[in-house]
């Protein structure tokens, strides 16, 4: 396995992308080219959680697929300062394909809460050069194929999570916040998408997928939605390597990562 720790360059800030890369071997895959999954943990934009980082890359890993990990930049960090960041290690990663063996044509971001208002920004305006081309990204360079959105705050309107957006935007909150609602912003360009989230989530309400999922269905774009009835939020793996404390382990969503790839079998 690749793995290490890249400086990724943000605007003011730094990250990190720490990378899960499988080997290939003579014997049996040599010639293999496969997904990569890039994380990035939830948190209010406030923190990244470890909970839904390293234990989801090795789910990923445990399917064959690649991975990697974003610790994007948090508040006081502003926007667009961690969207820059991802673009750029997708970016990355694509330049990376071939040393790397990865399909580059099957580069899904996953999004876990507040990294899924992250995932899901980039997916609603990766075509949008007026935003990248100021930090020298160009739009083939930043594509995603595919979104993975786990409980994802989306909406910045009634449903909305007012401090992810508040830690996002500062003192621009008041002025910006309505540009932040992604479910707005969905097109035909936005990846297909694999989404759940759990009736019980009280923090980050099921209406913001829903929201999401219904204006995905207006442009077109494929996706597959699970409404799981148990679990508060943040729930990441759903099992018992992802809880606190007994917190986390639900049985009923525990099967998110199995429908998910089967999922980018079919779709991708």
């Amino acid at each position: 396995m690749f793995h290490q720790k890249i400086l990724i360059e943000g605007k003011e800030k730094k990250a990190f992308l720490t990378t899960y890369i499988l080997d290939n071997y003579d014997e049996f895959s040599k010639n293999r080219i496969r997904p990569i999954v890039v994380i990035c943990p939830g948190g209010g934009y406030a923190m990244t959680s470890d909970r839904e980082a390293e234990a989801v890359a090795i789910r990923m890993n445990n399917f064959g697929y690649h991975a990697a990990v974003l610790k994007y930049s948090v508040a006081p960090s502003r926007y667009p300062e961690s969207l820059i960041q991802l673009a750029k290690s997708l970016k990355l990663l694509r330049e990376s394909a071939v040393e790397w063996n990865i399909d580059s044509q099957k580069i899904i971001i996953a999004g876990f809460s507040a990294g899924g208002h992250l995932a899901a920004s980039l997916g609603v305006s990766w075509h949008n050069e007026a935003i990248y081309r100021p930090y020298g990204l160009s739009s083939h360079q930043i594509q995603p194929n595919g979104l993975l959105l786990s409980y994802p705050v989306i909406s910045s309107k009634t449903y909305g999570h007012k401090d992810s957006f508040l830690n996002l935007l500062g003192e621009n909150y008041e002025a910006e916040h309505h540009l932040h609602s992604l479910e707005d912003l969905v097109t035909g360009h936005t990846p297909k998408s694999f989404i759940w989230h759990t009736d019980e989530d009280d923090l980050v309400v099921a209406e913001n997928s829903l929201n999401f999922v219904l204006n995905l269905r207006k442009a077109k774009v494929p996706v597959e939605f699970h409404l799981f009835t148990q679990g508060g939020h943040g729930l990441s793996l759903a099992n018992y390597e992802t809880n606190i404390g007994g917190y986390g382990i639900v049985e009923g969503a525990a099967v998110w990562p199995e429908l998910f790839r089967t999922w980018v079998e079919n779709n991708l």
